[in-house]
């Protein structure tokens, strides 16, 4: 599938003053570093499809960071490849605009910490592409869909594959969401922290003996609401539903806001705001009380 070279050969792609190209990475831009960070939280997902492809998934390629002294380029390689000791492997796929120590097809090996991205086509849709998709992010409603039509594939809000663990937020509220799916009401439940929502309601900033038994019985009792409204109401419905993380807004380094776009079955998308805070047991998500999800 020579797919690369059409990507990069499109004019609405080329190297113009003023604008993104999808191989250049501003280094101050907070967008294009949490869309680095997010491929590289989810590797894992680019890794095990690229080992064993999902029907319809028929393109794979990644960006890296490839350095010429004092100059830096990210570039996409394809026929990616992965070695037992997870140093990554692949032809250069577009051509270098910044570096002159590699050329378009030349077959580089490179270390995984040097990964700026990863892509998969599915059916047509992209999967991962977080730095394509935050170079489109920025552009006007007219010219998302000019910059579509030029790359040629689909790109909806997208699939994030976070590992559901309490390593990051996005993780705490993925398994949050699973456990919903699996109606595991303790698993629920150890995916949030009641006390910290008690603490916050109550607005006690320093806390003093008293305070920290008005934050306990608070905490207790936001926990027996909230397994009453799951009990009268059942668990939230997610579902067959796709999930992307867009931003994230950090309050402070243990307490963050985490924008969530979900994407179900019938096309419709619901963006949410989710509180989740950092405790000495990692991520936990704060404060979600709310209907089932519904579109």
């Amino acid at each position: 599938m020579g797919f690369l070279s059409q990507f990069f050969k499109k004019g609405r792609l080329e190297e113009r003053k003023n604008e993104f190209s999808l191989g250049y990475i501003p280094k101050e831009d907070e967008r294009m570093n949490w869309a680095i960070e997010k491929a590289r939280l989810t590797l894992w997902y680019f890794e095990e499809h690229l080992k064993r492809p999902k029907p319809g998934q028929d393109y794979f390629s990644i960006k890296v960071m490839v350095k010429d002294q004092d100059r830096v380029e990210h570039l996409w390689l394809t026929a990616p490849d992965f070695d037992e000791e997870g140093n990554l492997y692949g032809r250069v796929g577009n051509e270098p605009i910044q570096v002159n120590n590699i050329k378009l097809g030349q077959q580089i090996g490179i270390g995984r910490s040097l990964i700026s991205d990863w892509m998969i086509v599915e059916h047509g849709i992209l999967l991962g592409g977080y730095t394509i998709r935050a170079v489109r992010d920025v552009l006007p409603d007219i010219e998302k869909e000019l910059f579509d039509e030029s790359i040629g594939i689909a790109i909806d809000a997208g699939a994030d594959h976070f590992i559901p663990d309490f390593s990051t937020p996005e993780g705490a509220i993925t398994a949050l969401e699973d456990a919903y799916q699996n109606k595991d009401l303790l698993k629920v439940l150890s995916c949030m922290d009641f006390r910290e929502e008690a603490r916050v309601l109550l607005g006690l900033l320093e806390l003093g003996e008293n305070d920290e038994v008005a934050i306990r019985e608070a905490s207790e009792a936001l926990e027996a609401a909230y397994i009453e409204n799951l009990e009268e109401n059942g668990m939230p419905n997610v579902v067959d539903l796709k999930r992307a993380f867009s931003k994230r807004d950090k309050i402070t380094n243990d307490y963050w806001i985490i924008t969530e776009i979900l994407t179900f079955p019938n096309g419709n998308v619901i963006e949410q705001r989710l509180k989740t805070v950092k405790t000495d047991d990692g991520w936990k998500v704060v404060g979600v009380f709310r209907d089932n999800i519904a579109s």
